[in-house]
């Protein structure tokens, strides 16, 4: 039965060879130069003293290869899910050879099994391979940008979750509405719904984040729009929503920030009361429209400035974030998750071809 299924899987197993040697040909290629400019220049950037201009100059390499890569990544889960996944079942049933294939010495479990487990293990190990060399590539910038939870979803272990779920999505999408094509649409959505669902809901509760408390900096905190309190007439009518104090992100190197709120000692919020008693020019002292912190008269800066000190005399900056040391803790867990959710739909396709089909 494996060499059966092997037989019929080759040519999709040939595509995805080729694409993974053509990746790591270009990953072969740009990656030793990238790793080659970093040695010479963010490296030895502190003894020149201008790590800044640098490690600017340095993010911009390759800037539209590494795009490319990360929808690669990002997209090869999905791929697999639809086109090998989704067929598996509906096709027999779509061309009517399930009973020739299901009446044969091999069991309709057995024939299932080999064929989830030669399919889903193609996947998990395309998906693999292509985050390994990604992630390698990659290595030199995500350690300029310490940004590790930026590119989450394109780094690490956690793809190989994806194509689990999505290969599974795609055998029980087959498996229940027995179509090919309505069950490749039916996987796309469900799997980007999951993929959602799990980026915005579930993996900021996998751990308690963590609270920092910062002085306000006059120098780093201006005026900005908030969407927060203000209704849809009173946008239609009032002209925009309210301005207030936005602080800049603070310096955690490697941190997954949740938000960064301006609070007193109560824990209470700024308000529009406290920003116009001390900032009577509330609505940001550059012209109307204009950008936060954007280039201003020096008069107008130090306006600013004494008002972010008159706030910041009860009022300080709170961060909420997940510290740099939890990246691999999340790729774990949302591995976990991911395979979970791929062996229980494993298992409600092996019951409902047995009982149903």
């Amino acid at each position: 039965m494996i060499r059966l299924t092997w037989r019929q899987f080759r040519a999709q197993a040939a595509v995805a060879i080729g694409a993974l040697a053509a990746v790591a040909i270009v990953v072969a290629i740009t990656g030793p130069h990238l790793i080659h400019l970093y040695d010479t220049t963010v490296a030895t950037c502190g003894a020149h003293g201008d790590c800044p201009a640098v490690t600017m100059a340095f993010l911009r390499n390759d800037s539209s290869l590494r795009a490319g890569l990360g929808i690669l990544v990002i997209a090869a889960p999905a791929i697999t899910g639809i086109f090998w996944g989704a067929p598996l079942v509906a096709r027999e049933i779509e061309a009517g050879t399930f009973p020739l294939a299901w009446t044969q010495s091999v069991t309709r479990t057995r024939w299932l099994t080999v064929k989830m487990g030669v399919i889903g293990l193609a996947g998990l190990a395309v998906a693999g391979l292509l985050s390994l060399m990604v992630t390698w590539w990659a290595s030199p910038l995500d350690r300029v940008s310490m940004n590790e939870f930026g590119p989450f979803d394109q780094r690490g272990i956690v793809p190989i979750g994806y194509a689990a779920l999505a290969c599974a999505l795609g055998v029980t999408a087959g498996t229940l509405i027995r179509r090919t094509l309505p069950a490749m649409a039916t996987t796309m959505v469900a799997f980007v719904t999951a993929r959602i669902a799990v980026t915005s809901w579930i993996r900021p509760l996998l751990s308690a984040p963590w609270h920092r408390d910062f002085a306000l900096n006059p120098a780093s905190t201006g005026f900005g729009s908030s969407g927060s309190g203000l209704s849809f007439f009173g946008m239609l009518f009032g002209g925009g929503p309210p301005q207030t104090l936005q602080p800049a992100a603070p310096d955690i190197p490697g941190a997954w920030i949740y938000s960064t709120r301006i609070l007193d000692q109560a824990g209470q919020p700024l308000n529009s009361l406290v920003l116009k008693r001390d900032c009577p020019a509330e609505g940001g002292p550059g012209p109307a429209g204009a950008p936060a912190r954007s280039q201003v008269p020096a008069a107008v800066q130090q306006a600013l400035h004494d008002c972010v000190a008159k706030v910041g005399a009860t009022y300080h900056e709170v961060v909420t974030y997940q510290p740099a040391q939890r990246y691999w803790a999340f790729q774990w867990e949302e591995l976990a998750i991911y395979l979970g959710a791929a062996v229980v739909l494993a298992g409600l396709c092996l019951w409902w071809v047995r009982r149903r089909t």
